[in-house]
Order: C-alpha cells, then structure tokens, then sequence
C-alpha cells in the first residue's frame, strides 16, 4: 500500500540519467489526492477554474477535484464511458468515448456535442486519447480497447482498422495521418509542433513512435521509433517545455508509475506509483503540478518544469 514518504527527498522519485536532476524538487513529494476510481484516465486541468477533470471509464463517470477545497464531485455521469481528455483552443472540454465510440466537445452552456463517431460511413472503434493543435484540429488515436468487452464500453466487432485521425472541426472532414500503428494509445505533440509522438500499444515489446509534422501541418512523415519500452508499457504522456516527454507507464512491481524521456529517447527519470499510471497532465497557477491518475488513485507531484 501505498504510503507517503517520510523524508526530503522523496525517495519515489528516481533519477535515471543527470539531466533529470534539474527537474526533481528536493522538497516535493507524491501526494495522494484521492482513492475510489476502477480505472482512472484523461486528466485535464482547467486553470481557469482551478480544478481537474478526469475519466473513470468502467465506472463511466468523469470526476472532477478542485484545487482549492479538495473536493471530489462527479462532473458528468453517466459519461458514455469517456476515457482521454483534453482542451480545444476555446477552452471547451474535448473528450474520447467508448460508449459512443465518438469524439465530442462540451460547448459552454454544457450540452455535448458528437465531433465523429464514423469515418468512410464506418464506426469508429473506441477513440482512446486526443491532442488539439494551435490551428484547432483535433488529432486523436483508435485502438479497439473499449470495444473488446462491457467493462469499458460495450462488446463490438471493429469496423475499421486502428488508425491515427485528424479532424477540422471548422468543415467536419475527418482524414488518416496514421495506418501503421498497432493499437495507438497515448498522443502529443511536442512544443513547437514538429513532432507528434504516439504510443503504440500492441508492440512486443511496446514502444513510443514519432513523426514528423509535415509543413502542411495536416499530415505526417519520418514516422520511426522514438524508444523501445523494454517489459515497460506505455500509455498517456505530455511534453514540458524542454521537450521531455512525461510518460504513463506499466509494467509490474518497480516499474509502475511515470518515465521520463529527454529529446533523444533516454530515459532520465521515473516516478514510482504503487499501480500503473494510465495517464497524466500539467497543471496548477504556474503548469509545474503533474497530475498523475494511477488504478484506483489521482496523485501529484510538483516539478522544477512546466507543461506546455
């Protein structure tokens, strides 16, 4: 069970490589902020706001913890078995669901509306994790996670294959930037844009893929491993404004919790969490708080970086 540490620094946090030094907080230390998720997934901080939401997809309700009290309160239930989260431009709530096996957005007075749920007149699988762009597109993996039983949707048979979509939510198209990934799971781009990494999930071993934002900034090119994965599985993960690449990670005993990659693929670092983190964002006043969602449990950490 999971205790939280006793003495500065916190002994949970793990430096692999010496860059990772600058990142660590000698008086920061892993906080548990709350217990009772089934399966916790897509953390999305609204500053605006102060607050947190994030998924619990078998108990298909997305939570909310505000900052200031503490408190946690169910955002929306039923959520249709939403799973990652993110913001568009405009501040609106973007979410992938399995139920629906759609992409929606939360408009501001709170309706939600289907973004995608078909592509070529075919039903999505289960959109998994989702990124929006600075020219609003919204880029989004489908793997078949959600639809392989009625634990974190409802049992389907695929229609398509588990592609990598962009969609303008402007004209509504919808096109492919990746076919070449088994079961892409976690997504983000880099600061800049010129890279958009990828998690493929049905790898042996699993491993993190990265492309090439063409000059378009609709399509994708160069896609080439970025790190192999080794007995660790990936899964959501976010840049900070280095570019290191902040990572959900599984595995088993000693190697669930977050890894952390510099630019080049090494691993400089490793926050160790009793289960396996499905997925993580910035957030807090300055962007330097990680929120961690972890099996049953959200935690915190806060870093010498921030988010983009």
């Amino acid at each position: 069970m999971w205790q939280p540490s006793e003495i500065y620094p916190d002994p949970s946090i793990e430096i692999l490589d010496p860059r990772f030094e600058r990142y660590r907080l000698s008086l920061s230390a892993v906080e548990k902020l709350y217990d009772g998720t089934r399966w916790g997934e897509g953390p999305v901080w609204f500053g605006d706001g102060r607050y947190l939401l994030w998924s619990d997809i078998p108990n298909n309700r997305i939570l909310r913890w505000d900052e200031e009290t503490g408190a946690v309160t169910h955002f929306r239930k039923p959520s249709d078995y939403a799973n990652g989260n993110t913001r568009d431009r405009q501040g609106r709530l973007i979410s992938c669901q399995h139920g629906s096996r759609s992409v929606t957005r939360t408009e501001y007075d709170g309706t939600v509306t289907t973004l995608i749920d078909r592509f070529d007149g075919k039903r999505l699988n289960s959109p998994n994790d989702v990124t929006v762009k600075s020219d609003d597109s919204i880029w989004f993996t489908d793997p078949t996670f959600g639809i392989g039983g009625d634990y974190e949707g409802h049992r389907a048979t695929p229609e398509l294959p588990t592609n990598v979509y962009r969609l303008d939510p402007a004209t509504s198209e919808a096109t492919v930037v990746a076919t070449d990934i088994d079961h892409p799971n976690g997504i983000c781009f880099s600061p800049d844009e010129t890279r958009l990494y990828i998690a493929e999930s049905n790898a042996k071993p699993k491993r993190i893929r990265v492309y090439d934002v063409a000059a378009d900034g609709r399509t994708l090119t160069g896609g080439r491993v970025f790190t192999g994965c080794g007995e660790g599985a990936p899964d959501g993960f976010r840049c900070d404004e280095d570019c290191n690449l902040w990572c959900g990670w599984g595995g088993g005993v000693g190697l669930n919790g977050v890894r952390v990659f510099a630019p080049d693929g090494t691993a400089i670092g490793h926050i160790h969490l009793p289960n396996r983190c499905a997925n993580l964002c910035f957030g807090g006043k300055a962007k330097n708080r990680l929120f961690m969602v972890a099996g049953q449990s959200l935690f915190s950490l806060y870093v010498n970086t921030r988010g983009v």
